[in-house]
């Protein structure tokens, strides 16, 4: 019996929201341990720094210094109900599609990822990676923000394209 659309979507949604967030503790894990002692590793001829840090912000360290109670309502409690929101309703909408499942699986399980570190890191999240372009570098960032990243702007092009919406058989 084939799958019915709206399954394969949440399958789809599920699938990639556990492999983000589960990569990014495997990485972090892998992080924690390989970078114990303080310093800068460079890989990749130096286009890749590896440097832990704690980050009590969000992405690229934003709102690192707002107080502490209100970075806690905020990234503890504010973001991850938003977050459960927008899943939701874009998931529930006609446009559901297995484009749409991903976009949004991919900020979901970035979003997860980085709120569960939260969690056990006393509301501060894992960084340890820094591109370097020449002149140019990142701040520190990890393997969740990547994808919430990614989901983002798969998000922009999923809504330019003219996918089809997710229509039930009956």
């Amino acid at each position: 019996m084939p799958m019915r659309p709206k399954a394969r979507v949440l399958l789809v949604f599920l699938t990639v929201l556990l492999g983000c967030a589960g990569c990014d503790h495997a990485s972090k894990q892998v992080a924690l341990s390989a970078l114990a002692e303080p310093g800068i590793v460079s890989i990749a001829g130096g286009v890749l720094r590896l440097e832990l840090t704690s980050n009590p912000g969000a992405f690229l360290s934003l709102g690192a210094g707002l107080p502490e109670g209100v970075r806690g309502l905020l990234f503890m409690g504010l973001i991850p109900l938003l977050l459960l929101g927008f899943c939701t309703q874009l998931l529930r909408s006609r446009e559901a599609s297995v484009r749409l499942a991903v976009a949004v699986g991919l900020v979901a399980g970035g979003g997860l990822a980085n709120w569960l570190d939260r969690l056990l890191h006393d509301g501060a999240v894992t960084d340890f990676l820094t591109v370097v372009l020449g002149p140019l570098h990142t701040g520190v960032f990890n393997v969740a923000d990547v994808a919430v990243v990614c989901g983002v702007l798969a998000l922009g092009f999923t809504r330019r394209s003219a996918a089809p919406p997710c229509e039930e058989n009956t």
